[in-house]
């Protein structure tokens, strides 16, 4: 009876709120750390991994996430969903203080612990199932912690998808930490890959450039930085943020901050 009333009491807390969080980014910053650049493939257009505006909608029950592109978004790959090269990771601190610091498998980042963070929603154009299958076998340690759409959809500019608050946690929603990884669907990923994609010395055609082939680089192509405001300021933000060194004895892994109103 008491994890009854424990239940009922966070679902009637959820319902409460509602409003939205919207953050900006400024545009032509997709390069990651600063000199990272796209796939030789033409499906991978100009601006298709430069976020621009990331919006968090909290309306009874449920939790809406925007991410918008620079760029239109194209179905190359025959998704049905409205967009297809596109992955976007949103890492949440609901707890400051607690939660993970080490990033989702093939990205190699990880977060500040004052900016740990508690669950992470994939919005992908791939099948829930294809993502939670994969996340079950190369992500078990933190399974719990990743929700996924039923349904994620593009139109536009925007990638969306809704979850349920209840799966994020207590809390307002406005009051949270957020990042934003931008990567890009691989439907053939490595072993130890989460369904993203590769970033190495030379960029090839389904491959970015501009990283190191140690595989020892961020696989991120634009995240959030500062207060997400917009500011030029916060290009160097995230090049800084984005920084890594593969040099033997002096290594060092991008090590990301939450963004937060």
């Amino acid at each position: 009876m008491r994890k009854l009333s424990v239940l009922l009491s966070l679902l009637m807390c959820t319902a409460l709120f509602a409003g939205s969080v919207v953050f900006t980014d400024p545009k032509g910053d997709d390069n990651g750390p600063g000199e990272y650049i796209y796939p030789t493939d033409g499906v991978y257009s100009t601006g298709s991994f430069d976020l621009t505006e990331f919006e968090v909608e909290a309306k009874g029950k449920k939790a809406k996430f925007s991410v918008t592109m620079a760029s239109s978004l194209d179905d190359p790959w025959g998704m049905d969903v409205g967009f297809a090269v596109q992955m976007i990771i949103i890492f949440i601190d609901t707890t400051p203080g607690q939660g993970h610091v080490e990033g989702l498998p093939g990205l190699n980042i990880q977060f500040d612990k004052d900016s740990a963070w508690d669950k992470v929603v994939i919005l992908s154009p791939q099948k829930k199932s294809r993502v939670m299958s994969e996340a079950k076998i190369k992500a078990a340690d933190v399974i719990d912690d990743i929700v996924v759409p039923t349904l994620t959809k593009g139109k536009g500019k925007t990638i969306s998808g809704s979850v349920k608050l209840e799966e994020l946690g207590e809390g307002d929603p406005a009051t949270w930490g957020y990042q934003v990884v931008v990567q890009s669907n691989e439907g053939f990923p490595a072993k130890t890959d989460l369904l993203t994609r590769k970033v190495n010395e030379f960029e090839g055609q389904h491959r970015f450039g501009g990283g190191n082939d140690g595989d020892c680089d961020p696989h991120v192509m634009d995240i959030l930085a500062g207060k997400g405001e917009g500011a030029d300021s916060e290009i160097k933000a995230q090049h800084d943020m984005l920084a890594y060194s593969c040099e033997e004895g002096k290594e060092s892994k991008a090590t990301l901050k939450m963004v937060r109103k």
